[in-house]
C-alpha cells in the first residue's frame, strides 16, 4: 500500500523515516511540505525517495494519506483522499469538528477517516462505553505556558503567558470551543469527543502551568458501563505543542493495518 504524508514537521518526519525503515506492506510514495527544499537532505537519503507533490495531489499517488499539517489544510488533504475511496489518517482532529461533512463524503465514496489515539489515552475505553450510555466526559489539560503560545484564544484574550508564574486555568468550555481556540494544542479533546459524547457535551479545562515540563491530560468518564479516570504525561517533541508519543501512535496505527495480531478495539 502506498502512503503519502502531508506535512514534514516533527511528526511527519518521524513517520516518514519509520515507513522507509520498514513497515510491513507499506511504501512511502509521496510527501508534501510548505518548504520542501529544506527537507531535501534527509529525503534524498531514504531507501526509496518519495515524490514531492502539492497536498491536493497526494491522493493521486497513495492509498493512505496521513495529515500532519496545519489544521487549515485538513480539508484540502482529506477530501481528495476519501472522495476516491481511500484512507485519510487525521491528526488535526479539531478541524473535523468544523468540516464534519468530510465524514459523509467518506461514507458516500467508501473512504475512511482514521483518527489515531495520538497524545491521549483510553480512547478504546471511551469508544466501548459510547456503545452504551455515557453520562459525562471531562478533560483537564496542563501544558507549560510556552506550549500554548500563538493559540487564537490566548491572543484574543490578551493572555500574557510569560507572566504566568503559578498554575493558571485559562480556559473552560466545550471541546468544540477548545478546538477553535487552541487548534494546534487540543486535538486530543476533539478526538475524545468524537470517540464519546460529541464536541458539545465533552467539557475541557486548559491550564498554563509553569510547574510542569510535560503535556498532561486527565480524563474522567462516567457511563452506565463503567466509571474511569486516566492521566497521561507526554514528553514534548521538538515542537512544544506536540508530544513525542503522537508520531509513535501513527506508526503503531500503520503497523496494525497488516499485523497478524491486533490488540485494542
Amino acid at each position: 500500500m502506498r502512503v503519502a504524508i502531508a506535512g514534514l514537521g516533527a511528526i511527519g518526519t518521524s513517520v516518514a523515516k519509520a515507513i522507509d525503515a520498514g513497515i510491513d506492506g507499506l511504501v512511502l510514495s509521496a510527501v508534501s511540505a510548505q518548504s520542501i527544499e529544506k527537507h531535501h537532505g534527509w529525503l534524498s537519503e531514504l531507501k526509496s525517495a518519495p515524490v514531492a507533490l502539492p497536498v491536493e495531489q497526494l491522493a493521486d499517488a497513495a492509498d493512505i494519506v496521513i495529515e500532519c499539517a496545519p489544521s487549515k489544510l485538513v480539508r484540502s488533504i482529506v477530501a481528495p483522499a476519501v472522495s476516491r475511496g481511500k484512507t485519510a489518517i487525521v491528526l488535526s482532529a479539531g478541524a473535523l469538528l468544523e468540516n464534519a461533512d468530510l465524514i459523509e463524503l467518506a461514507r458516500k465514496h467508501g473512504g475512511q477517516i482514521v483518527v489515531p489515539t495520538g497524545a491521549l489515552i483510553g480512547l478504546d475505553a471511551v469508544t466501548a462505553a459510547s456503545v452504551g450510555t455515557i453520562h459525562s466526559v471531562r478533560m483537564s489539560t496542563r501544558k507549560p505556558p510556552r506550549g500554548l503560545a500563538g493559540a487564537p484564544y490566548v491572543i484574543d484574550h490578551g493572555i500574557d503567558l510569560d507572566g504566568i508564574t503559578a498554575p493558571s486555568k485559562i480556559f473552560e468550555g466545550t471541546a468544540r470551543e477548545a478546538a477553535k481556540g487552541f487548534p494546534a494544542n487540543i486535538n486530543v479533546a476533539a478526538a475524545l469527543s468524537l470517540a464519546g459524547v460529541g464536541p458539545d457535551r465533552t467539557m475541557v479545562e486548559i491550564w498554563a502551568d509553569p510547574t510542569v515540563t510535560r503535556n498532561t491530560h486527565r480524563i474522567e468518564v462516567d457511563a452506565d458501563s463503567a466509571r474511569f479516570s486516566m492521566m497521561i504525561e507526554n514528553i514534548p517533541s521538538e515542537n512544544p505543542k506536540t508530544g513525542r508519543i503522537t508520531a509513535l501512535s501513527v506508526i503503531a496505527c500503520l503497523r496494525k493495518l497488516r499485523a497478524p495480531l491486533r490488540v485494542g478495539t
